[in-house]
């Protein structure tokens, strides 16, 4: 074939220009990745492409990618997932029993490297259209549901123990309709002498195949906590506020009840699930010395456990480190197992092709304090701080400005008021904001 010399000359350079592009939108250089579904715990470079992990290898060159942060010294880690948050109050004025009202998730998780939060209960079969609606489709946090049994969510106490609201068959249905945002049945707060809820609970669960979560806080002789975690939960199912005192523990040498290895072992879970009244030192700092750690670690984010001794979920995540928990374990009950649990196995890891939820974090080291759900302080000689924050790659919290460019190089600027962050899965650079 004989090939026209312009048009030879054209198809060399045009090749040249495409050989000259970058390779990546975006190059995380020089930190230390742990990622404990693959297995990675060194340090690597983390390059991303349209949203996605491309590359994570120990040295891939900064010429390679539009925009290279520096990270040395620092993790990257999958985006942390929070399994038990509270993100709903409702049009209705539904709140949190107790009166702790819900927040919007983008007030509390970006700056901490959550990316994904899981509520838990505040919304029933009646409101989570409307949940679904005006927080899950438009936050910029991912937002997965445990459905509430109770047809009303978490409205108030008293209206959480109508047992002729309790409906499973709707329940499933509603969560088989919306599988891509229910990851889950959740059962709470019930005061009852009987099983029916969680008996309700995870019929719905088994019909939907999908995990179901009990909060107990009430404890009665009739429904022993025992037979919760040995007779009625299936494998799979979650018993949150796992270090909750008032959880039978201990025998009076302090040694771990055998049950609690039992439940373990026939597959149920125990997330940690902090809030403002269901975490004690004197249970988790004993439990872990007996081996016996959490399966998860969530806050039972609302705003009272926000502005108490819970904070967020990097103080939980310190809590663990400082009561002798590895940083890699830590961040595997953070992220990977967390996504494992709610059977999103999509979420909580860096291989190549899965969506770029990343937290870079700072392990700090200093004199810290660190306070439990019912005012008992802690020292700490080291605590998890947030860097950057990437959502499906874009930059969406960037605590000292790592991706920004100098205010003097860039000229004449203009402001970008909320939506400084990229809108493009690029460069990190600022752009100019549509009017």
């Amino acid at each position: 074939m004989i090939v026209e010399p312009m048009r030879l000359l054209f198809f060399l350079f045009g090749c040249g220009a495409l050989w000259g592009q970058p390779t990546y939108d975006l190059l995380l250089k020089g930190g230390h990745v742990i990622d404990p579904k693959n297995r990675i715990n060194d340090a690597r470079d983390v390059a991303i492409k349209d949203g996605r992990i491309a590359a994570v290898a120990a040295s891939i060159p900064a010429t390679q990618a539009r925009k290279t942060v520096q990270v040395t010294g620092l993790y990257i880690v999958p985006g942390l997932i929070d399994i038990h948050a509270h993100v709903f109050s409702g049009t209705n004025g539904h709140m949190l029993a107790g009166g702790d009202s819900s927040i919007h998730p983008d007030s509390f998780a970006q700056r901490v490297g959550v990316t994904t939060v899981v509520d838990a209960g505040s919304s029933g079969r009646v409101n989570f259209a409307e949940f679904r609606r005006t927080i899950v489709d438009r936050a910029r946090t991912r937002v997965l549901v445990f459905l509430n049994i109770n047809g009303l969510g978490m409205p108030g106490d008293d209206k959480e123990q109508n047992l002729n609201d309790m409906d499973a068959r709707a329940a499933a249905d509603l969560a088989i309709a919306n599988k891509d945002v229910i990851v889950g049945i959740k059962v709470a707060h019930y005061r009852g002498p009987d099983w029916t809820p969680v008996e309700r609970g995870v019929q719905a669960g088994s019909i939907a195949n999908i995990p179901v979560m009990v909060d107990f806080g009430d404890f009665r002789p009739e429904r022993p906590f025992q037979d919760l975690v040995l007779k009625k939960l299936r494998p799979g199912d979650i018993y949150t506020h796992a270090f909750y005192a008032p959880v039978p523990y201990f025998d009076e040498n302090g040694r771990l009840l055998p049950y609690l290895r039992e439940a373990r072992k026939r597959g149920v879970l125990f997330d940690v699930g902090h809030g403002g009244a269901a975490f004690e030192f004197k249970v988790a700092g004993p439990a872990l010395k007996q081996d016996f750690p959490p399966d998860t670690i969530s806050t039972d984010v609302h705003a009272g456990s926000l502005n108490a001794g819970m904070k967020d979920m990097l103080d939980v995540m310190s809590k663990f480190l400082n009561l002798g928990m590895p940083v890699d374990d830590v961040i595997y009950r953070s992220t990977w197992n967390a996504a494992r649990v709610i059977k999103r196995e999509d979420l909580g890891h860096l291989s190549v092709g899965a969506a770029a939820d990343i937290a870079v974090l700072r392990v700090e080291q200093g004199d810290f304090g660190f306070v439990d759900s019912w005012g008992a302080g802690m020292r700490g000689t080291r605590r998890f701080l947030n860097e950057l924050t990437l959502r499906d790659g874009l930059v969406i919290y960037d605590t000292n400005g790592r991706t920004r460019e100098s205010w003097d190089k860039l000229g004449n600027y203009k402001p970008q008021g909320e939506s400084w962050w990229d809108g493009t899965r690029s460069s990190g650079r600022l752009r100019n904001r549509r009017k």
